[in-house]
């Protein structure tokens, strides 16, 4: 909160306790009537044959009231709770949040800490250390890639091998860290509506799925000029460009002709967050060694 808020919240309060007094002194003073008995005045307001008094506040209750205020000035002093305006203690709310933040970094260090120097899969390697990371893992990710990791149309699943940017311990701190955007530019307007079809014909050939000879022999020529410079000539991809395999019958945004033929006519884009910014790099450790052992089950169980 800046100075000006902060100012502008105390003037604000004080005001109210300003005037909360005039009010409770106000109506401490009652109306003179010498026509009425002192100890039976009333406002003259009658409803229903009742009678309203015009009596001050019990003494006791008026001495409560009084306490209130000067506590709640008192307080105000002391601790003004403001931004950076410091109370008679020198006690700021910025300074008491500062000092919870340390006081949790402390508490979490010896168990989350340890893990900061620590190889992946040295931690992929610990129970607890998965459970951890499977809990930040349902937190910041299970939205995008599922609860278990399975991957979403549009969202790669975590837990095959088959990686568009590696799946080694480096790479993928390197994805959590900073984030990947996937584009795959549009073709339509290159090859126009009848390559698409063909390279897409090509493309179902590549995974042994049924397609149309002809058009995916004119397909090939269309993949060889336009296709291999990110996919390679054999079509298995490119890691360094995040450039999926196509001939592995894995599928990003779907496997049909009519899904092929979409993404190369109109092209895809995806993002992939950073999360250095979100996440400590303790934690950044536990998600990525918890992702490492999802694509690493099958080995395990062998």
């Amino acid at each position: 909160m800046s100075a000006f808020w902060s100012a502008w919240v105390i003037v604000l309060t004080l005001a109210n306790l300003g005037l909360v007094t005039w009010v409770l002194f106000a109506n401490r003073k009652v109306a003179v009537d010498d026509q009425q008995d002192p100890e039976n005045r009333t406002t003259g307001h009658v409803y229903d044959g009742i009678e309203e008094y015009d009596n001050p506040l019990p003494k006791w209750w008026f001495l409560l009231f009084i306490a209130t205020l000067v506590f709640s000035a008192a307080y105000l002093v002391i601790y003004p709770g403001m931004g950076n305006f410091k109370g008679i203690g020198g006690w700021t709310s910025v300074g008491a949040l500062k000092k919870e933040q340390a006081e949790a970094q402390a508490e979490f260090k010896e168990s989350f800490g340890q893990y900061v120097d620590m190889p992946l899969e040295k931690i992929a390697e610990s129970r607890e250390a998965l459970k951890m990371g499977a809990r930040i893992f349902a937190n910041n990710c299970a939205v995008c890639h599922g609860a278990d990791g399975g991957g979403n149309y549009g969202f790669p699943n975590l837990t095959d091998n088959d990686w568009l940017y590696g799946g080694t311990p480096e790479k993928i701190l390197e994805t959590l860290h900073n984030g990947r955007q996937g584009m795959m530019p549009p073709q339509g307007p290159v090859i126009g509506e009848e390559g698409v079809k063909n390279a897409a014909e090509y493309v179902l050939a590549m995974n042994g799925l049924e397609h149309d000879a002809a058009q995916a022999e004119k397909g090939k020529q269309i993949f060889g000029t336009v296709c291999m410079a990110c996919h390679g000539m054999d079509g298995k991809g490119n890691i360094a460009l995040g450039a999926p395999n196509l001939t592995d019958d894995i599928w990003l945004y779907g496997g049909t002709r009519e899904e092929i033929q979409h993404t190369i006519r109109g092209g895809r884009s995806n993002n992939m967050p950073s999360q250095k910014d979100k996440l400590r790099e303790d934690k950044i450790r536990l998600v990525a060694a918890y992702v490492y052992s999802l694509s690493r089950q099958d080995d395990v169980q062998q």
